[in-house]
């Protein structure tokens, strides 16, 4: 069974995250929205479907990265999350909450040994199709 299989997003503390989507549009052409920017890429194992990857600044003061102090979290795509979550709960990994269930994916939270907050997700890419069927390919 493959654990991860990419990068599903960049998460990160700002003091101003509205600023901060204003530069990145501005300075690097990023196509931002409420969330952040959303990067459109083929799967490497099956280029005629889209994957997503989220690129998303949060607020300072926003406790979704706790119980970790760091400024940043990343998301990791994953296969089967409720086989993965087992196996990791056997080999001692801290998981933060339970599995999350929603159209577009589930997700749970780890601790990583340097006391890093993981987000785990086993998407639905379908569900976005529909959402960024306009958006450009990042080949």
């Amino acid at each position: 069974m493959k654990r991860v299989t990419g990068i599903g997003g960049i998460f990160f503390k700002t003091k101003d995250p509205n600023a901060t989507k204003a530069w990145y549009a501005k300075h690097l052409g990023f196509d931002v929205d409420e969330y952040g920017a959303t990067f459109i890429t083929k799967k490497p194992d099956n280029p005629t479907e889209n994957q997503y990857l989220s690129w998303s600044p949060f607020n300072q003061n926003t406790d979704y990265f706790s119980p970790s102090e760091k400024d940043f979290m990343i998301n990791y795509r994953v296969e089967n999350l409720e086989n993965l979550v087992t196996i990791l709960k056997s080999e001692g990994v801290t998981i933060c909450d339970e599995i999350s269930y929603y159209e577009y994916g589930k997700f749970v939270h780890i601790m990583d040994v340097d006391g890093n907050k993981i987000e785990l997700w086993e998407p639905i890419d379908h569900v976005f199709d529909q959402y960024y069927k306009n958006k450009k390919i990042v080949e």
